[in-house]
């Protein structure tokens, strides 16, 4: 079956040497200004494309991303790129797939997801995601906890047209490690699976769960007041270590110098207005940016500062009420958001979730219409594409159709922010990994085989 073939494939794929795409391969390099700039970084990236073929979508409805719509569009797809998008172009040399009726969108980005690190099925022996024993702990990497055999990464594939993720430790720690951002395609390490040239990602977490966890402990933090202490200080201590010559090797220290120098991007789970506006004054006193609050069901409240200093916000469409933090989340969020300009960002943090990221965004926009705000289709797409991408720092290379970009398409059989529509096919960097049409090109890992539901994708 093409399930055991791409997973055959990966594992010869991942004997080669790092990817030679034109967008580079591996970790980025580390900072000039470290003993090990010219060193090769640890774990790097294996990732190698999948085959594809010349391949032009005719006749469908595109959104490219940016907010730009195509009637009766062509999208080129052509070893492993984007190579134009329009209408009435040539496709001469190209395999034709008749996309009338249907939708084509570049691929689906969840920016909040924990695939791997809490992998399926939920057991206890599979919970990797929160290494709970100090509030801080920037040296771990959550790369080394997750599992590529995770049988929510082919769901989220064919569900949801998931081409790329951001794997996050969990919230259980002011300073929880670093992220990963892999793309989505069978792999026998998740190394094969990371996405060339993407840069770290670093998780923290304000307000209850720290507070929490720790104090119920009987430790620092037990308040909030502890939890900006803690941050505070830590941060001092490595602003110490990054002015000195970093010739003694610390792994948390190394993080937090890499987020100090602008190499690293922080993802701050945070719910409470008050308390991101408190963070980005601490990231300002500290000498870093925040790249992205998430979650942030307040985030409404406080639009324009979100703006202003550039930070997106990864939030659901309608959860809220489940802790006392996330009471005063509204449905009109995402809607308000960005009739103040500030960055929308439709993420999961969720195995069932991530595969309906299209339908998320479009309860949000159906949240913004009730009162009064009519947001565009064509804006509604890039929540869930290029505005991840931005807060992930890859937009230069994937979530929109420009020509160059990475080729990670979906085709959908109907209007993607339709309850009633799903992925057709899926193609990443130009590779059809999933088609709905043919059930031999449906990934399906080796954990699976054999185990009832094999391979549903419903």
């Amino acid at each position: 079956m093409l399930g055991r073939t791409l997973i055959a494939l990966g594992c010869a794929m991942a004997l080669g040497a790092c990817s030679t795409m034109d967008e580079g391969g591996g970790a980025p390099a580390a900072s000039a200004s470290t003993p090990a700039a010219d060193a090769q970084p640890p774990f790097p990236s294996t990732y190698q494309r999948y085959p594809g073929r010349p391949t032009a979508l005719v006749g469908a409805t595109v959104y490219d991303g940016r907010g730009g719509r195509i009637d009766n569009g062509t999208v080129l797809l052509r070893d492993g790129e984007v190579i134009e998008v329009g209408s009435g172009l040539s496709t001469e040399g190209y395999d034709v797939i008749d996309g009338s009726g249907k939708f084509v969108t570049p691929g689906v980005i969840d920016i909040h997801s924990h695939l791997g690190d809490y992998p399926s099925p939920s057991v206890d022996a599979h919970s990797d995601g929160n290494e709970a024993t100090s509030p801080t702990t920037p040296e771990v990497w959550v790369e080394h906890s997750v599992w590529p055999q995770d049988p929510g990464f082919s769901r989220a594939l064919a569900n949801g047209g998931v081409t790329s993720l951001q794997i996050l430790p969990g919230s259980a720690n002011l300073m929880g490690g670093r992220s990963v951002t892999l793309k989505n395609v069978p792999a026998r390490t998740v190394q094969g699976m990371k996405f060339p040239g993407a840069p770290y990602g670093f998780k923290m977490a304000c307000g209850e769960n720290p507070k929490r966890v720790y104090g119920n402990r009987g430790r620092m933090p037990s308040t909030r007041m502890g939890n900006f202490a803690v941050n505070r200080q830590t941060w001092l201590d490595a602003k110490a270590y990054a002015a000195g010559d970093r010739k003694r090797r610390d792994l948390g220290n190394e993080t937090l110098a890499g987020v100090l120098d602008g190499d690293i991007l922080v993802h701050n789970h945070c719910y409470r207005a008050d308390e991101m506006a408190l963070v980005m004054d601490m990231a300002k006193e500290m000498g870093y940016k925040v790249t992205a609050f998430h979650h942030a069901v307040e985030a409404y409240k406080i639009g324009d500062l979100l703006r202003e200093n550039d930070v997106c916000s990864a939030i659901w469409a309608d959860w809220y009420g489940f802790k006392m933090e996330s009471y005063d989340g509204i449905p009109e969020n995402a809607a308000l958001l960005w009739k103040s300009g500030a960055c929308v960002v439709i993420h999961s943090d969720d195995a069932n979730g991530i595969q309906r990221l299209n339908q998320e965004a479009a309860k949000a926009q159906a949240a913004g219409q009730r009162m009064g705000l009519d947001i565009p289709d064509a804006d509604l797409v890039g929540w869930f594409t290029y505005n991840a991408a931005k807060a992930m720092g890859i937009e230069k290379m994937t979530g929109s159709l420009e020509a160059g970009k990475m080729a990670d398409v979906v085709l959908w059989n109907g209007d993607p922010l339709s309850v009633y529509s799903r992925p057709e096919k899926v193609w990443v960097d130009g590779a059809l990994l999933y088609d709905a049409m043919d059930r031999k090109r449906r990934p399906v890992s080796d954990f699976e085989l054999g185990q009832p539901g094999e391979g549903d994708v419903k």
